[in-house]
């Protein structure tokens, strides 16, 4: 599986921005995979930053490029 660097650095090459370690993790939740848990999160239950949805596809087609989904 790809670390979020290598999700990060992909999504920068290709679109031009590279995506918070939170929105990823959001979208591996959304997607049924199991994202790391922060140390530094507040809560188990609340996201301070969801991923936008404008980010949405770019993060979904760059685990399609890895494999993960």
């Amino acid at each position: 599986m790809a670390t979020y660097k290598d999700i990060q650095t992909y999504i920068k090459n290709e679109n031009g921005y590279v995506a918070k370690s939170c929105w990823i993790a959001h979208m591996k939740e959304l997607h049924g995979l199991k994202p790391r848990i922060s140390a530094r999160r507040i809560s188990a239950d609340h996201r301070v930053h969801p991923c936008p949805e404008n980010k949405q596809a770019d993060i979904l087609a760059a685990f399609k490029h890895f494999e993960m989904v």
